[in-house]
């Protein structure tokens, strides 16, 4: 699981670092990616986690996603940022 986790994190850090946001993993296993736009400042964490038949990505605010949705989440995560 833990593994599966970092996978789907590792995924949307690739997508926000191509949008100019800063990432590191953090927690036990690096189970939380925080993800920060280096202007403004600002950071939101997020967290894949089990849901229902697959993974969704979690994150500080209510956001809520399928994994398979990565770039779009990706591109939320830019909006909220800035």
């Amino acid at each position: 699981m833990a593994e599966v986790r970092r996978h789907h994190l590792a995924a949307l850090a690739y997508e926000v670092e191509a949008r100019g946001l800063r990432w590191r993993l953090a927690g036990p296993e690096e189970s939380v990616l925080g993800v920060a736009h280096p202007v403004t400042r600002r950071q939101v964490m997020v967290v894949a986690t089990p849901s229902g038949d697959g993974w969704s990505y979690l994150w500080t605010g209510g956001g809520i996603a399928d994994v398979g949705n990565v770039a779009k989440v990706a591109d939320r995560l830019v909006r909220i940022l800035t």
